[in-house]
């Protein structure tokens, strides 16, 4: 081969390449969600006695108030939420059974506070064990369960700070299974009303949840006494879990979740002084919920934000830009009207696109507020015009010489 056409294939085959990969993707960054939500108020027109609050809609995740909501706190019993949403996962994904039979230790049955009171080296059921951890918060059938689906308390521990990582709650650190008080034992408000989300994702959850009174039968007949320690679920409309705890450090705690009319919210509250006030709070924010918001499809995956926009280049030269998901948002009752949409797209598109690629967004916007803001993707492949010919051009030359 020449030497002096050495440097011209080269350039040819470089330029073939870049324009293989197009610039698209370096100006315009997929998110990772693929949607982004902001906080809708800033203060609530009542006071909370809570040192930390949050108010969020599940099924979006945005958060309508919070107060110190980022605060790293001990949260008692909500700590169990965790181990809840590890045995729901366990039983969903076939690693263990409702009557599995779980053989309780001298370890389980020693831990203080609220009890089942188990009997160690008794057996009993799995589902029986579950339902007195999320009706009756007993601390000694959560380390049973533990030590059953990994082998100790320990291993338990390890995998709910996995989980947590996983779901993204930074501020959160588990360093026993149950919530009794042990030093650097911490959670925040957010991160609780996070967990509290992915907990009623499972059905399973609300067999035992809305559960008032029950009672666990021990192997030698005796039968211990449960009640449900939410009260909320017996006594607020809609109010079907998720979690109270209290001790002297931690303060009286809950995260509680109530459905009305379609709409579903999450209320957390941390560190009360009392009982009353633990749930006075978490009913103030719920009603506050359902009195001033709604849910209000605003737009569906795949409608079109922009249609037959020209791709230089391309083969097909024409795309239509789409949304990536669903726009439903939590607006104030009597508030759609005032919601308008401001799109943000390139000047131009250039070959190759790949369907799905992020080109731009469009934000749902209330006044100068952003509620929403959601992905603008193409809805096709696009390759480059004349590209693959092109690329054999320049191969069968190198072969030639």
């Amino acid at each position: 081969m020449s030497r002096k056409l050495m440097p011209t294939i080269s350039i040819l085959l470089l330029i073939a390449m870049l324009v293989l990969v197009g610039t698209n993707g370096a100006t315009i960054a997929a998110r990772a969600e693929g949607e982004r939500q902001l906080p809708i108020e800033d203060s609530v027109p009542f006071s909370l006695s809570s040192k930390s609050a949050l108010l969020m809609e599940a099924s979006t995740g945005r958060v309508i108030f919070e107060k110190a909501a980022d605060e790293r706190r001990p949260v008692a019993s909500v700590t169990k939420l965790m181990p809840i949403l590890l045995i729901l996962e366990s039983i969903e994904n076939g690693r263990c059974a409702p009557d599995d039979d779980v053989t309780v230790s001298r370890r389980a049955e020693s831990m203080g506070g609220s009890q089942a009171l188990l009997d160690a080296g008794s057996t009993y059921k799995l589902n029986e064990l579950f339902k007195s951890i999320i009706v009756g918060s007993a601390n000694d059938s959560t380390v049973a369960m533990g030590e059953y689906l990994y082998g100790s308390e320990e291993g338990m521990v390890n995998a709910m700070n996995h989980r947590a990582q996983e779901l993204g709650m930074t501020d959160t650190l588990y360093v026993n299974s149950t919530g009794l008080p042990a030093s650097g034992h911490y959670t925040t408000a957010r991160d609780i009303a996070v967990l509290s989300r992915e907990v009623i994702k499972h059905d399973l959850y609300f067999d035992y949840s809305t559960i008032w009174l029950d009672e666990l039968v021990h192997p030698g007949g005796r039968v211990t006494q449960l009640t449900n320690t939410n009260r909320l679920t017996r006594l607020y409309e809609g109010c079907d879990g998720i979690k109270t705890g209290s001790t002297n450090e931690a303060g009286f705690c809950m995260s509680a979740s109530a459905q009305r009319g379609g709409m579903r919210l999450i209320a957390v509250v941390l560190g009360a002084g009392t009982s009353k006030e633990r749930f006075s709070d978490a009913t103030a924010l719920l009603d506050h919920g359902f009195a001033n918001y709604t849910m209000h499809q605003v737009a569906r995956s795949g409608d079109i934000v922009e249609q037959n926009f020209p791709v230089i280049g391309g083969d097909p030269s024409e795309v239509n830009i789409v949304l990536a998901g669903d726009c439903e948002t939590l607006i104030k009752r009597g508030g759609a009207s005032e919601i308008r949409l401001e799109r943000t797209l390139p000047d131009k598109l250039t070959a190759p696109l790949s369907e799905g690629q992020v080109v731009g967004s469009v934000r749902v916007m209330l006044g100068e507020r952003v509620l929403r803001e959601i992905e603008a993707v193409v809805d096709r492949d696009v390759r480059v015009r004349g590209v693959r010919e092109g690329i054999m051009r320049v191969l069968r030359l190198w072969v030639y010489l």
